[in-house]
Protein backbone atom coordinates (compact mmCIF):
# COMPACT_ATOMS: atom_id res chain seq x y z
CA UNK A 1 0.00 0.00 0.00
CA UNK A 2 1.64 3.94 -0.88
CA UNK A 3 2.70 5.84 2.30
CA UNK A 4 1.45 8.81 3.67
CA UNK A 5 4.44 11.86 3.51
CA UNK A 6 6.00 13.01 6.84
CA UNK A 7 4.80 16.21 5.97
CA UNK A 8 1.00 14.73 5.43
CA UNK A 9 1.51 13.02 9.07
CA UNK A 10 2.80 16.25 10.97
CA UNK A 11 -0.03 18.55 9.40
CA UNK A 12 -2.14 19.43 11.95
CA UNK A 13 -6.44 19.38 12.80
CA UNK A 14 -7.51 22.37 12.56
CA UNK A 15 -9.28 23.29 16.17
CA UNK A 16 -11.61 25.04 14.77
CA UNK A 17 -13.23 22.15 12.26
CA UNK A 18 -12.26 18.93 13.96
CA UNK A 19 -15.30 18.81 15.96
CA UNK A 20 -17.64 19.35 13.00
CA UNK A 21 -18.88 15.58 12.79
CA UNK A 22 -19.89 15.58 16.71
CA UNK A 23 -21.79 19.07 15.61
CA UNK A 24 -23.31 17.46 12.98
CA UNK A 25 -24.70 14.47 15.37
CA UNK A 26 -26.13 16.33 17.94
CA UNK A 27 -27.94 18.25 15.09
CA UNK A 28 -29.21 14.86 13.99
CA UNK A 29 -30.51 14.30 17.24
CA UNK A 30 -32.48 17.50 17.21
CA UNK A 31 -30.59 19.53 19.36
CA UNK A 32 -29.96 23.30 18.54
CA UNK A 33 -26.21 23.66 17.75
CA UNK A 34 -24.80 27.69 18.45
CA UNK A 35 -21.81 27.83 16.09
CA UNK A 36 -19.49 29.92 18.19
CA UNK A 37 -16.45 27.68 17.10
CA UNK A 38 -15.97 29.95 13.58
CA UNK A 39 -15.13 33.33 12.64
CA UNK A 40 -17.76 33.37 9.92
CA UNK A 41 -19.90 36.86 10.57
CA UNK A 42 -23.11 36.47 10.18
CA UNK A 43 -23.29 39.99 8.83
CA UNK A 44 -24.91 41.10 5.42
CA UNK A 45 -22.07 40.89 2.40
CA UNK A 46 -22.28 44.64 1.01
CA UNK A 47 -24.86 44.61 -1.70
CA UNK A 48 -22.57 46.56 -4.36
CA UNK A 49 -20.49 43.66 -3.97
CA UNK A 50 -23.39 41.35 -4.77
CA UNK A 51 -24.68 42.94 -7.12
CA UNK A 52 -20.95 43.10 -9.28
CA UNK A 53 -21.49 39.57 -9.27
CA UNK A 54 -24.94 39.67 -10.54
CA UNK A 55 -23.93 42.04 -12.98
CA UNK A 56 -20.89 40.17 -14.09
CA UNK A 57 -21.52 40.36 -18.07
CA UNK A 58 -18.32 38.71 -19.49
CA UNK A 59 -18.95 36.12 -21.88
CA UNK A 60 -15.55 34.37 -20.69
CA UNK A 61 -14.91 33.91 -17.32
CA UNK A 62 -10.47 34.38 -17.99
CA UNK A 63 -7.19 34.44 -15.63
CA UNK A 64 -6.80 37.64 -14.62
CA UNK A 65 -2.91 38.78 -13.91
CA UNK A 66 -0.68 36.44 -11.54
CA UNK A 67 -0.52 39.66 -9.34
CA UNK A 68 -4.43 40.13 -9.43
CA UNK A 69 -6.19 42.31 -11.72
CA UNK A 70 -4.47 46.00 -12.18
CA UNK A 71 -7.74 47.66 -11.77
CA UNK A 72 -8.42 45.77 -8.55
CA UNK A 73 -4.31 46.77 -7.18
CA UNK A 74 -5.11 50.13 -7.95
CA UNK A 75 -8.11 50.55 -6.34
CA UNK A 76 -6.49 48.90 -3.30
CA UNK A 77 -3.76 50.90 -2.75
CA UNK A 78 -6.14 54.11 -2.89
CA UNK A 79 -8.23 52.32 0.00
CA UNK A 80 -4.75 51.60 1.66
CA UNK A 81 -4.31 55.49 1.30
CA UNK A 82 -7.45 56.44 2.99
CA UNK A 83 -5.71 54.08 5.94
CA UNK A 84 -2.83 56.21 5.91
CA UNK A 85 -0.87 53.17 4.70
CA UNK A 86 0.96 54.91 1.69
CA UNK A 87 1.96 52.27 -0.74
CA UNK A 88 1.21 51.43 -4.54
CA UNK A 89 -0.76 48.75 -7.00
CA UNK A 90 3.07 46.94 -7.82
CA UNK A 91 3.61 46.20 -3.84
CA UNK A 92 -0.01 44.40 -3.27
CA UNK A 93 -0.17 40.45 -4.73
CA UNK A 94 -3.57 39.41 -4.74
CA UNK A 95 -4.39 35.63 -3.03
CA UNK A 96 -6.89 33.41 -2.69
CA UNK A 97 -7.54 34.54 0.91
CA UNK A 98 -5.15 35.69 3.50
CA UNK A 99 -3.84 32.16 3.73
CA UNK A 100 -2.03 32.13 0.49
CA UNK A 101 -0.22 35.10 1.49
CA UNK A 102 0.75 34.00 4.26
CA UNK A 103 1.65 31.05 2.11
CA UNK A 104 3.53 33.06 -0.11
CA UNK A 105 5.08 35.09 2.59
CA UNK A 106 6.84 32.19 4.15
CA UNK A 107 7.83 30.48 1.17
CA UNK A 108 9.53 33.53 0.15
CA UNK A 109 11.78 34.18 2.67
CA UNK A 110 12.46 31.32 4.56
CA UNK A 111 14.18 27.83 3.62
CA UNK A 112 13.51 24.67 5.05
CA UNK A 113 14.66 23.95 8.93
CA UNK A 114 13.86 27.95 9.27
CA UNK A 115 12.33 29.68 12.43
CA UNK A 116 9.64 31.45 12.51
CA UNK A 117 8.76 33.47 16.41
CA UNK A 118 4.97 34.09 17.01
CA UNK A 119 3.22 35.12 20.17
CA UNK A 120 1.09 32.38 21.57
CA UNK A 121 -1.84 31.62 21.57
CA UNK A 122 -1.93 32.46 17.82
CA UNK A 123 -4.12 31.67 14.83
CA UNK A 124 -4.23 27.60 14.79
CA UNK A 125 -3.42 27.83 10.78
CA UNK A 126 -0.02 29.80 11.26
CA UNK A 127 1.06 25.26 12.58
CA UNK A 128 -0.15 24.33 9.38
CA UNK A 129 1.21 27.18 7.17
CA UNK A 130 4.74 26.56 9.19
CA UNK A 131 4.35 22.83 8.42
CA UNK A 132 3.78 23.47 4.85
CA UNK A 133 6.85 25.29 4.31
CA UNK A 134 8.90 23.07 6.74
CA UNK A 135 9.23 26.14 9.12
CA UNK A 136 10.19 25.51 12.67
CA UNK A 137 7.46 27.71 14.76
CA UNK A 138 8.98 29.30 17.88
CA UNK A 139 6.52 30.37 19.88
CA UNK A 140 6.38 33.02 22.53
CA UNK A 141 3.56 32.67 25.65
CA UNK A 142 1.42 35.82 26.11
CA UNK A 143 -0.60 35.22 29.23
CA UNK A 144 -4.32 35.60 29.44
CA UNK A 145 -3.98 37.60 32.95
CA UNK A 146 -2.47 40.15 31.18
CA UNK A 147 -4.83 40.08 28.34
CA UNK A 148 -2.64 38.83 26.18
CA UNK A 149 -0.31 41.62 25.86
CA UNK A 150 2.87 41.58 23.98
CA UNK A 151 5.64 39.27 26.24
CA UNK A 152 8.62 41.33 27.08
CA UNK A 153 12.03 41.87 24.53
CA UNK A 154 13.76 39.65 26.26
CA UNK A 155 11.38 36.23 25.57
CA UNK A 156 11.55 37.54 21.84
CA UNK A 157 15.55 38.05 22.18
CA UNK A 158 15.85 34.59 23.70
CA UNK A 159 14.02 32.27 21.42
CA UNK A 160 16.29 33.88 18.41
CA UNK A 161 18.86 32.16 16.63
CA UNK A 162 20.57 31.89 13.86
CA UNK A 163 17.82 30.53 11.92
CA UNK A 164 15.02 32.77 12.92
CA UNK A 165 13.95 35.14 9.86
CA UNK A 166 10.67 36.21 10.82
CA UNK A 167 7.97 37.57 13.33
CA UNK A 168 4.32 37.49 13.06
CA UNK A 169 1.59 38.91 14.75
CA UNK A 170 -2.04 38.97 13.93
CA UNK A 171 -3.50 43.02 14.69
CA UNK A 172 -6.27 42.87 16.25
CA UNK A 173 -5.70 39.32 17.04
CA UNK A 174 -6.99 36.09 16.34
CA UNK A 175 -7.66 33.98 18.65
CA UNK A 176 -7.55 36.54 21.50
CA UNK A 177 -9.01 40.01 20.17
CA UNK A 178 -6.09 41.84 21.58
CA UNK A 179 -5.05 45.07 19.76
CA UNK A 180 -1.62 45.89 19.91
CA UNK A 181 -0.17 49.36 20.46
CA UNK A 182 1.95 51.03 18.91
CA UNK A 183 4.32 51.19 21.25
CA UNK A 184 4.32 47.49 21.39
CA UNK A 185 4.60 46.67 17.26
CA UNK A 186 7.53 49.62 17.94
CA UNK A 187 9.07 46.78 20.26
CA UNK A 188 8.96 44.85 17.30
CA UNK A 189 10.51 46.90 14.76
CA UNK A 190 13.37 47.45 17.37
CA UNK A 191 13.89 43.49 16.99
CA UNK A 192 12.77 43.50 13.21
CA UNK A 193 16.00 45.87 12.70
CA UNK A 194 18.38 44.73 15.20
CA UNK A 195 18.52 40.93 13.98
CA UNK A 196 17.51 41.65 11.10
CA UNK A 197 14.43 39.67 10.43
CA UNK A 198 10.97 40.39 8.44
CA UNK A 199 8.27 41.42 10.16
CA UNK A 200 4.97 39.83 9.24
CA UNK A 201 1.60 41.48 10.24
CA UNK A 202 -1.64 39.54 9.72
CA UNK A 203 -4.23 43.09 10.02
CA UNK A 204 -7.38 41.50 8.12
CA UNK A 205 -9.59 42.60 11.44
CA UNK A 206 -8.30 46.36 10.77
CA UNK A 207 -11.95 47.73 10.80
CA UNK A 208 -12.95 46.09 13.80
CA UNK A 209 -11.73 48.38 16.48
CA UNK A 210 -13.63 49.29 19.66
CA UNK A 211 -13.94 51.58 22.66
CA UNK A 212 -11.90 54.44 21.12
CA UNK A 213 -8.89 52.77 20.23
CA UNK A 214 -6.63 52.89 16.81
CA UNK A 215 -5.70 50.49 14.65
CA UNK A 216 -1.70 50.93 13.77
CA UNK A 217 -0.32 48.91 10.85
CA UNK A 218 3.26 47.59 9.99
CA UNK A 219 3.22 49.92 7.08
CA UNK A 220 2.89 52.30 9.21
CA UNK A 221 6.27 51.95 10.97
CA UNK A 222 9.11 54.38 9.63
CA UNK A 223 12.58 52.50 8.39
CA UNK A 224 11.09 49.20 8.56
CA UNK A 225 9.74 49.07 4.75
CA UNK A 226 12.45 46.42 3.77
CA UNK A 227 11.49 44.47 6.66
CA UNK A 228 7.58 44.49 6.72
CA UNK A 229 5.03 41.88 5.21
CA UNK A 230 1.62 43.15 5.58
CA UNK A 231 -1.48 40.65 5.11
CA UNK A 232 -4.89 41.15 4.11
CA UNK A 233 -7.94 39.87 3.75
CA UNK A 234 -11.73 40.60 2.61
CA UNK A 235 -13.07 37.46 4.09
CA UNK A 236 -13.59 39.45 7.72
CA UNK A 237 -14.23 43.24 6.68
CA UNK A 238 -17.06 42.34 4.52
CA UNK A 239 -18.51 39.54 5.27
CA UNK A 240 -17.40 37.76 2.43
CA UNK A 241 -15.32 34.53 3.51
CA UNK A 242 -16.07 32.68 0.11
CA UNK A 243 -15.20 35.35 -1.93
CA UNK A 244 -11.42 33.76 -0.79
CA UNK A 245 -9.41 37.07 -1.53
CA UNK A 246 -6.87 38.51 0.29
CA UNK A 247 -3.49 40.18 -0.71
CA UNK A 248 0.45 40.15 0.31
CA UNK A 249 1.75 43.88 0.63
CA UNK A 250 5.63 44.51 0.92
CA UNK A 251 7.64 47.53 -0.55
CA UNK A 252 10.86 44.88 -0.38
CA UNK A 253 10.96 44.93 -4.67
CA UNK A 254 12.96 41.89 -4.17
CA UNK A 255 10.49 40.13 -1.77
CA UNK A 256 7.75 40.85 -3.74
CA UNK A 257 9.63 40.02 -7.25
CA UNK A 258 10.42 36.63 -5.34
CA UNK A 259 6.44 36.00 -4.12
CA UNK A 260 5.46 36.68 -7.64
CA UNK A 261 6.93 33.72 -9.15
CA UNK A 262 5.02 31.57 -6.74
CA UNK A 263 1.87 33.18 -7.69
CA UNK A 264 3.25 32.30 -11.49
CA UNK A 265 3.11 28.50 -10.40
CA UNK A 266 -0.42 28.69 -9.07
CA UNK A 267 -1.87 30.67 -12.09
CA UNK A 268 -3.87 33.57 -10.63
CA UNK A 269 -6.34 34.64 -7.77
CA UNK A 270 -10.25 33.87 -8.50
CA UNK A 271 -11.73 36.19 -11.01
CA UNK A 272 -15.17 36.26 -9.82
CA UNK A 273 -13.71 37.20 -5.77
CA UNK A 274 -11.77 40.06 -7.40
CA UNK A 275 -14.62 41.32 -9.29
CA UNK A 276 -16.94 41.11 -5.89
CA UNK A 277 -14.14 42.61 -4.05
CA UNK A 278 -13.03 45.46 -6.18
CA UNK A 279 -17.31 47.01 -5.97
CA UNK A 280 -16.83 45.88 -1.90
CA UNK A 281 -14.22 48.88 -2.05
CA UNK A 282 -17.19 50.85 -2.39
CA UNK A 283 -18.83 50.16 0.64
CA UNK A 284 -20.09 53.29 2.89
CA UNK A 285 -18.61 53.80 5.80
CA UNK A 286 -22.07 53.68 7.62
CA UNK A 287 -21.77 50.17 7.08
CA UNK A 288 -18.62 50.00 9.29
CA UNK A 289 -20.17 52.32 11.78
CA UNK A 290 -23.19 49.81 11.65
CA UNK A 291 -20.71 46.50 11.97
CA UNK A 292 -18.57 47.63 14.66
CA UNK A 293 -21.76 49.00 17.13
CA UNK A 294 -23.19 45.49 16.61
CA UNK A 295 -19.48 44.01 17.53
CA UNK A 296 -19.43 45.81 20.79
CA UNK A 297 -22.53 44.42 21.83
CA UNK A 298 -21.77 41.24 21.10
CA UNK A 299 -18.38 41.41 22.73
CA UNK A 300 -20.23 42.58 25.66
CA UNK A 301 -22.94 39.95 26.10
CA UNK A 302 -20.14 37.64 25.65
CA UNK A 303 -17.73 39.11 28.05
CA UNK A 304 -19.93 39.96 30.60
CA UNK A 305 -21.57 36.41 31.02
CA UNK A 306 -18.29 34.35 31.00
CA UNK A 307 -17.22 36.71 34.09
CA UNK A 308 -20.21 36.02 35.93
CA UNK A 309 -20.19 32.40 35.56
CA UNK A 310 -17.85 30.65 38.99
CA UNK A 311 -14.59 29.68 37.54
CA UNK A 312 -14.29 31.57 34.44
CA UNK A 313 -12.42 34.59 33.21
CA UNK A 314 -12.26 36.69 29.81
CA UNK A 315 -10.67 39.62 29.21
CA UNK A 316 -12.06 42.47 27.48
CA UNK A 317 -10.94 42.55 23.85
CA UNK A 318 -10.18 45.59 22.23
CA UNK A 319 -9.96 44.19 18.50
CA UNK A 320 -11.54 41.70 16.04
CA UNK A 321 -14.26 39.11 17.19
CA UNK A 322 -13.40 36.63 19.17
CA UNK A 323 -12.52 36.01 23.01
CA UNK A 324 -10.46 33.40 24.71
CA UNK A 325 -11.89 32.56 28.21
CA UNK A 326 -10.39 30.40 30.90
CA UNK A 327 -12.99 28.33 32.27
CA UNK A 328 -13.09 25.24 35.27
CA UNK A 329 -11.87 22.64 33.13
CA UNK A 330 -9.74 19.68 32.85
CA UNK A 331 -9.25 19.26 29.17
CA UNK A 332 -10.27 21.79 26.83
CA UNK A 333 -10.25 19.39 23.68
CA UNK A 334 -12.55 16.61 25.79
CA UNK A 335 -15.03 19.52 26.91
CA UNK A 336 -16.08 20.64 23.48
CA UNK A 337 -16.98 17.61 22.88
CA UNK A 338 -18.50 16.75 25.64
CA UNK A 339 -20.89 19.33 25.27
CA UNK A 340 -21.82 18.09 21.96
CA UNK A 341 -21.71 14.61 22.17
CA UNK A 342 -23.27 14.35 25.74
CA UNK A 343 -25.10 17.63 27.22
CA UNK A 344 -27.91 19.86 26.05
CA UNK A 345 -29.76 22.52 27.85
CA UNK A 346 -33.61 22.88 27.19
CA UNK A 347 -32.37 20.89 23.73
CA UNK A 348 -29.71 23.58 22.86
CA UNK A 349 -25.99 23.39 22.95
CA UNK A 350 -22.35 25.43 21.61
CA UNK A 351 -19.94 24.35 19.53
CA UNK A 352 -16.65 26.28 20.75
CA UNK A 353 -12.72 25.96 19.70
CA UNK A 354 -10.54 24.29 22.33
CA UNK A 355 -8.10 27.48 22.77
CA UNK A 356 -5.04 23.97 23.05
CA UNK A 357 -5.21 23.79 19.33
CA UNK A 358 -4.23 28.13 18.81
CA UNK A 359 -0.90 27.21 21.15
CA UNK A 360 2.25 25.65 19.78
CA UNK A 361 3.22 24.99 23.34
CA UNK A 362 1.88 21.23 24.10
CA UNK A 363 0.07 21.49 27.35
CA UNK A 364 -0.95 24.82 27.15
CA UNK A 365 -4.82 26.43 26.15
CA UNK A 366 -6.17 22.97 28.26
CA UNK A 367 -8.19 24.88 30.20
CA UNK A 368 -8.89 27.67 27.24
CA UNK A 369 -11.93 27.94 24.86
CA UNK A 370 -11.70 29.84 21.83
CA UNK A 371 -15.32 31.75 21.10
CA UNK A 372 -16.14 34.01 17.84
CA UNK A 373 -18.81 35.96 18.83
CA UNK A 374 -20.43 36.46 15.16
CA UNK A 375 -23.85 35.56 16.05
CA UNK A 376 -26.89 37.70 17.43
CA UNK A 377 -26.70 39.06 20.80
CA UNK A 378 -30.46 36.93 21.61
CA UNK A 379 -28.18 33.30 20.47
CA UNK A 380 -24.92 34.64 22.28
CA UNK A 381 -27.12 35.19 25.71
CA UNK A 382 -28.76 31.50 24.72
CA UNK A 383 -25.22 30.03 24.19
CA UNK A 384 -23.53 31.39 27.47
CA UNK A 385 -26.56 29.92 29.73
CA UNK A 386 -25.79 26.59 28.31
CA UNK A 387 -22.20 27.02 29.12
CA UNK A 388 -22.79 28.23 32.82
CA UNK A 389 -25.07 25.47 32.98
CA UNK A 390 -22.92 22.45 30.90
CA UNK A 391 -20.01 23.58 33.77
CA UNK A 392 -21.94 23.09 36.67
CA UNK A 393 -22.28 19.39 35.14
CA UNK A 394 -19.55 18.72 32.93
CA UNK A 395 -17.24 15.39 34.83
CA UNK A 396 -14.22 17.58 34.80
CA UNK A 397 -15.14 20.47 36.13
CA UNK A 398 -11.86 21.59 38.40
Amino acid sequence: MPGISNKGKMMPESPIRKLVPFAEAAKKRGVKVYHLNIGQPDIKTPEVAMDAIHNYSEKVVAYSHSAGSQQYREKLANYYKKNDIHIEADDIIVTAGASEAILFAIQSIMDEGDEIIIPEPFYANYNGFATNAGVVVKPIFSDINDGFALPPIAEFEKAISDKTKAIIVCNPNNPTGYLYSLEELQVLKEIAIKHDLYLIADEVYREFVYDGEKHHSVMNLEGLDQHSILIDSVSKRYSACGFRIGCMISKNKELMATAMKFAQARLSPPSFGQVASEAALETPQSYFDDVVEEYIARRNVVVDSLNKIEGAFCPNPKGAFYVVAKLPIDDSDRFCQWILEDFNFENQTVMFAPASGFYSTDGLGKDEIRISYVLNTEDLRNSMIVLDEALKVYPGRK
